[in-house]
């Protein structure tokens, strides 16, 4: 799995490879490997019957060790005489056709077109410490006399850490000179290095083929642990592929080292070539307790994902906290992939979440939790794409024994935009699925439909508009349960109607009905024409990210806007408004606004969401008098629910919403 992190904060290049070189001093390039570690990738790229160079070798023992099963025709240089010398006196009696050279790779005394393979295990790292002109003119040297030295189809293959500086050089020496060019990642090096304990970065071998001309550049990659490479067009591009290989390294080390207490990091893992994400993995720190697991994964279940507890970060740190861990690494299954079972799940994400583990867990053995025994299932209906939300999908999730029906906007997958429970019908002849119009999932519907009951309980006929259709679960249900109210549903999209109608019950008819229309433009021109709703409903998002509310979107709450809705209304009817602040510093100049459009402006945060429902009436009313109206209104809805058989988990809680009710 390759894994890359959702941000880049955690991450400073140059810090890190000074600390890296710092700390390990001369003995930087010692763990790169030896035979054992890189065998699987120089057996692909080297024959038997090879002439093979190996520059810069040191005191290494790769010569030695391809000498000893089977590769006979090596040789090996380094500008110390000391070396050589050392190296000579350990293998000369025992392999007398093992060459050890002193000779510097910069100015190499071969014939041209002496080898057909070029090894280089940390050579080209030691010799490019920076990219200074007299570096650069250097390095420029040592890829020319490679060059010179290769036939033509020899490999050049370089063990290196692939600094950006160095990664550089290579590209834009080789693929400009018509080679090959593959870079692969060399797991077995990293897995030796963590086991003696060091805190490590990627591993790569290079492989650049020489040919006479390429008809175009050739650019390959893998840093899976397949043999499947994924082939770029621009340098430019594994330059970043590279870069985010690197980044997500430097966190999986930094986190083994240090706690990101009562924080959290998130990293996508990716599969192979897959462009889109197979999983997300949250690692959350708590305050560490000495009666909590040190560590464990929480597999979120497929199509859970935008529930509260996994989706939000107070979510995931609540989830931390009852878990009982002071480090839990959550991770959430993407659509769009297939899964298997919970061990398969298990053993994929294995390699992955013991790399997260601090380094102070002694116990190999990680627990693995979930909500079930199994990775859950999601059922795609429908995947779309609408001219103002951008692709969208719908998905039937299974959870425990109910299944809900759910609307996603690609742009933001965390949310849901609406969702649905489903019920089956049974005849005697078969069953089916359908939407329960009389369950309300989203629990500021719940208060804002007893907003709308309070409106109209004493008009009959009355008349609530309702701008923002999504799914129509909202406006399906207020046609239940306010049977003598004629609704008027407001979206901007024709393409949400569709999907209401297709996929969650809605059905129009001469009470209820859905006008395509852009909401400030038909609130505009009913005020103008003189209209009157005993209640205006705003369940609208916005689809400005840059902004820190997510509903409704900002100019919902223009001073005109403001003003048409106040006419519609009048005195005696109310403004309901479903108010989403990522950024709460917005909320007090938008409540001051409210203020001074509407006499009474009453508010009720939801705990377990960002929801807050704003009722405003264009009459001042007693605070003891807003309260028994509201708790009667909360007590017929209730009994709406209790009528159809809908148990008390939708119910409100009225003493706990009449306490938590507060008039601003």
């Amino acid at each position: 799995m390759n894994l890359l992190p959702k941000s880049h904060k955690e991450f400073s290049q140059k810090e890190y490879w000074d600390s890296f070189f710092k700390k390990r001093g001369a003995k930087a390039f010692e763990w790169y490997g030896e035979y054992p570690e890189l065998s699987t990738h120089l057996h692909k790229y080297i024959k038997e019957q090879d002439d093979i160079l190996v520059t810069g070798c040191g005191n290494s023992t790769l010569g030695r060790d391809l000498y000893d099963i089977g590769y006979h025709k090596i040789t090996n240089i380094d500008i110390s005489q000391v070396v050589i010398r050392q190296m000579l006196s350990q293998t000369e009696k025992e392999r007398p056709n093992l060459k050890y050279l002193q000779m510097d790779a910069l100015d190499m005394s071969f014939n041209d077109e002496s080898f057909t393979v070029v090894v280089d295990k940390g050579t080209l790292d030691a010799l490019m410490p920076d990219s200074t002109p007299e570096t650069l003119t250097k390095i420029e040297t040592y890829f020319t006399e490679i060059q010179r030295v290769l036939k033509l189809a020899g490999r050049y293959i370089c063990v290196t850490l692939l600094q950006e500086h160095i990664l550089q050089a290579l590209l834009n020496y080789f693929p400009n000179n018509n080679w090959m060019f593959r870079v692969v990642r060399c797991f077995e090096a990293e897995n030796k290095a963590i086991e003696n304990g060091e805190n490590t970065m990627p591993v790569f071998v290079v492989i650049c083929t020489k040919f006479k001309a390429l008809p175009r550049r050739i650019l390959e990659v893998n840093f899976s642990t397949g043999d499947k490479m994924q082939r770029f067009e621009t340098t430019e591009d594994v330059m970043v592929h590279v870069a985010n290989v690197q980044r997500a390294a430097f966190v999986c080390s930094s986190i083994k080292r240090t706690t990101i207490q009562e924080d959290e990091i998130s990293l996508d893992l990716y599969k192979g070539e897959i462009s889109k994400p197979r999983f997300t993995v949250y690692v959350v720190d708590i305050k560490p307790e000495a009666s909590n697991a040190q560590y464990a994964a929480f597999i979120v279940p497929q199509g859970r994902e935008a529930e509260w507890l996994f989706s939000t970060k107070s979510g995931r740190q609540h989830l931390t906290k009852v878990t009982k861990t002071n480090r839990l690494a959550i991770v959430t299954m993407h659509r769009g992939h297939n899964f298997g079972t919970f061990e398969q799940v298990q053993t994929e994400l294995n390699e992955t979440v013991c790399n997260l583990a601090p380094s102070s867990l002694k116990n190999k053995k990680i627990p693995y939790l979930s909500l079930g025994s199994d990775v859950g299932s999601r059922s795609i209906k429908v995947e779309g794409k609408s001219d103002f939300s951008g692709p969208y999908v719908v998905e039937d999730v299974q959870i425990d024994s109910n299944k809900f029906r759910r609307l996603f906007y690609l742009s933001s997958q965390l949310v849901i935009q609406s969702e649905a429970k489903l019920k089956t019908i049974k005849t005697k002849k078969s069953a089916k699925e359908i939407v329960d119009l009389t369950h309300l999932t989203c629990r500021h519907h719940v208060y804002m439909s007893v907003a709308a009951h309070l409106a109209t309980r004493k008009r009959q006929p009355s008349s609530v508009a309702v701008v923002g259709l999504g799914g129509g679960g909202l406006c399906s249900f207020l046609y239940k349960f306010l049977p003598k109210t004629r609704i008027t549903a407001v979206d901007i999209d024709p393409e949400m109607l569709e999907v209401a109608t297709k996929w969650f019950g809605l059905v129009q008819n001469e009470r209820l009905k859905v006008v395509i229309q852009d909401g400030v433009e038909f609130l505009g021109k009913m005020a103008a024409a003189g209209e009157r709703w005993d209640a205006v409903l705003f369940d609208v998002d916005s689809k400005d990210s840059s902004i820190g509310m997510s509903c409704p979107p900002q100019q919902f709450l223009e001073e005109e806007v403001l003003d048409n809705v106040a006419k519609l209304v009048a005195d005696s009817g109310f403004f309901v408004l479903n108010l989403v602040l990522r950024e709460c510093s917005l909320r007090p100049a938008i409540v001051d606004k409210l203020r001074r459009k509407f006499k009474t402006v009453v508010s009720y945060k939801l705990a377990e969401d960002l929801n807050e429902v704003l009722v405003c009436g264009g009459e001042k009313v007693d605070f003891g008098d807003v309260k028994k109206r509201f708790g009667e209104s909360s007590s017929d809805i209730n009994a709406f629910f209790k009528r159809n058989q809908l148990g008390s988990d939708g119910n409100v809680h009225v003493e706990e919403f009449l306490n938590n009710l507060n008039i601003l």
